[in-house]
């Protein structure tokens, strides 16, 4: 009797880590729309919503893609959780299904980005809470029509199960609700030439001074991403200091229409988009969109970026408050001319390296390996905004979109030549990282 006993328990134990052999659709067997519309409407909150910034959005869609993975992944074949894998997430902080029992993938998807988008955007409008409960609402009745109660209740409660373990896992990441801390009053900032101070016109404080000892994904995003250091600083008018400052003077002065439209299309300011890591989430949705993808391939897909655009704003705020480097706009007004003025508003945090770049290198990277190094696309992320030149923008690969996004900030006067050379290698190595040191499935 021992012996059929024992594998009896082996079953019930491993039953919840493979799949089962059943006719249950498995999750690569479902469409990824339930994914992209809550991506979308997560782009829309985090725009309308006070204290997100760059980082902190970038900590939300990451959280908000890791939940999504970690619940559908199991439902697919040959794919692996990411617990054990990513720094404080152990092997088993999250449930497992029991894939002898039938799930509805996509209600599961459902259900975890409604709880978790509740959680991590708390602080979001009464309107954008309403609208979280409407989508969720009209997606579970889209997708559920053939599925029985018992099947919608047992994915509903699965998902929200596992979008409270993601979300429990985040608060220990030491930057639980950031949108609160974006100017903590007990910073003050170093002194002495070549050093950042508040810029014009709103002269604020240093914004997310902290951010760089936030938990990354992967420690090695930040410990191993570091860039040289920037060109010395210097007054003389012979130095190359003085030299790269020149050349975005000389730049904005001589701003082509094509470059302000570059600067306008990539600026993605909080309040008006969702923000630079949010335009990284926009194409990584517009190319699963047109490749008609699976859940299982947008829940990697999202999860990969959502972690690589987490780790590059860790990565470069270290680098920037390491540094804490001169804005171009001071140091021209200073040395140069004190008429200037930058097409765009120097955002309040130091200069090296450009987050721009380095965001959008990391994403580069990820999206080139999932979709081809060579995939052409039109960038539709602002073609219903009124306030600047949205069309489109044609691109032969995801590298060049990431490097017309980095140059973008010079033609905005924003960032030193350096900064953004510098920011897009820095941003290749944590997608790299990304890319290699997660297994996500066989």
């Amino acid at each position: 009797m021992l012996m059929p006993v024992l594998l009896f328990l082996l079953a019930v134990l491993t039953n919840g880590c493979q799949k089962d052999d059943t006719d249950f659709a498995a999750a690569e067997e479902y469409g990824s729309e339930v994914a992209h519309k809550w991506f979308d409407l997560t782009r829309k909150i985090t725009k309308e919503t006070p204290g997100f910034s760059p980082p902190v959005a970038s900590r939300a869609y990451a959280y908000t893609a890791v939940a999504l993975y970690e619940a559908v992944e199991s439902g697919a074949t040959g794919y692996h959780s990411l617990g054990g894998q990513i720094n404080g997430l152990s092997a088993s902080a999250v449930t497992k299904p029991l894939l002898s029992q039938e799930y509805q993938w996509d209600i599961v998807a459902n259900s975890c980005l409604a709880e978790i988008t509740r959680k991590l955007y708390a602080p979001a409008t009464a309107a954008n809470l309403s609208a979280i409960d409407s989508l969720e609402l009209a997606l579970e009745q889209a997708v559920s029509a053939n599925a029985t109660q018992e099947v919608i209740d047992r994915s509903v409660s699965y998902g929200k199960l596992v979008a409270t373990e993601i979300y429990n896992y985040s608060v220990t990441d030491g930057q639980d609700k950031g949108y609160l801390s974006n100017f903590p009053a007990t910073y003050t900032p170093p002194t002495g030439d070549g050093f950042w101070v508040p810029t014009p016109p709103a002269f604020q404080k240093a914004m997310q001074p902290y951010w760089g000892n936030v938990r990354p994904f992967i420690s090695a995003n930040v410990t191993n991403t570091q860039p040289q250091d920037p060109i010395p600083f210097s007054e003389d008018p012979a130095s190359a200091f003085y030299a790269q400052s020149l050349e975005v003077f000389e730049t904005v002065t001589n701003l082509t229409p094509e470059q302000e439209q570059i600067a306008n299309f990539w600026s993605d300011d909080p309040g008006k988009t969702g923000t630079p890591p949010g335009h990284s989430i926009a194409i990584a949705t517009q190319a699963l969109r047109a490749q008609n993808a699976s859940l299982i391939l947008a829940a990697e897909t999202y999860a990969k970026i959502g972690m690589a655009v987490h780790d590059a704003f860790v990565s470069c705020w270290r680098c920037k408050y390491h540094y804490n480097l001169m804005r171009p706009v001071t140091y021209i007004q200073q040395y140069i001319n004190p008429d200037f003025t930058s097409l765009l508003t120097t955002p309040p945090f130091p200069e090296y390296t450009s987050g721009h770049s380095v965001q959008s290198g990391a994403s580069s990277v990820i999206l080139s390996e999932i979709f081809g190094y060579n995939y052409a696309f039109n960038d539709s992320t602002h073609v219903l905004r009124t306030d600047i030149d949205g069309t489109p923008r044609h691109f032969n690969s995801f590298y060049e979109a990431a490097d017309e996004a980095a140059i973008s900030r010079l033609y905005g006067g924003i960032h030193y030549r350096q900064a953004i050379d510098e920011g897009i290698l820095q941003g290749r190595k944590i997608g790299e990282n990304i890319s290699q040191m997660l297994n996500f499935k066989d």
